[in-house]
């Protein structure tokens, strides 16, 4: 325990990082994959931009690269992120791996979100001479809102767990923190505290992202 206390500015520090590498992944991962998830719903074949060619491409892209363990796909990109980033290592690597693999997981659960979505509201907008992309940006995106912000906070808990095993390989933050004072220590009280530490991160998440989509649903 007394290791623990010599280290509890490193401990603040890695939470902040953690929650850094989140929150960043979060909004550019998330902004990512709801571009490649309505394009994937607009190219849907009888959708607003059917096209069978760049839906497959789009399609087959998504599940080649969604399956891949983050650690594999960050170690993968290490020299796109090193071309891109600097380095593939620290708070910034592990943004940019984490960002980039994420947003083919949430391109998917857009595009099922949005498939959900009342084909006749989409319908009524056309016959009243709507164009593709008011249709998306003021009904389909709102009709779906509530069951998208669920998805995001799914998301979320996913994103908590990559920045995790991105401490494996020098990305900073609680996994990091946990693997090189706490295993390396065999010290399991400081594994355990960060877990703990963890676990709580996911909740405050889950709890305001569920609040949100009760409010958007309630509307």
């Amino acid at each position: 325990m007394n290791e623990f206390i010599q280290d509890l500015p490193l401990f603040f520090q890695s939470i902040w990082q953690t929650l850094v590498i989140v929150l960043v992944s979060l909004v550019v991962s998330g902004a990512l994959g709801l571009a490649i998830g309505i394009a994937l719903w607009a190219t849907r074949p009888g959708h607003l931009l059917e096209n069978r060619v760049a839906f497959t491409v789009i399609n087959v892209l998504v599940n080649i690269v969604r399956p891949v363990p983050f650690i594999i796909f960050a170690v993968a990109i290490a020299p796109l992120t090193v071309a891109v980033m600097g380095s593939y290592i620290g708070v910034q690597g592990a943004v940019f791996a984490i960002s980039i693999g994420a947003s083919f997981a949430v391109a998917r659960i857009v595009e099922q979100n949005l498939v959900a979505v009342d084909p006749g509201v989409i319908e009524a907008a056309r016959a009243m001479g709507a164009g593709p992309l008011r249709i998306i940006f003021t009904v389909l995106i709102p009709e779906g809102l509530g069951p998208l912000i669920l998805g995001y906070t799914f998301v979320y808990v996913g994103l908590v767990d990559m920045s995790a095993q991105a401490g494996a390989i020098g990305g900073g933050g609680l996994g990091d923190f946990a693997i090189t004072y706490g295993l390396g220590r065999y010290n399991y009280t400081i594994i355990y505290i960060t877990v703990a530490v963890i676990i709580v991160i996911v909740q405050l998440g889950q709890f305001f992202g569920n609040w949100l989509a009760r409010k958007a649903l309630r509307r």
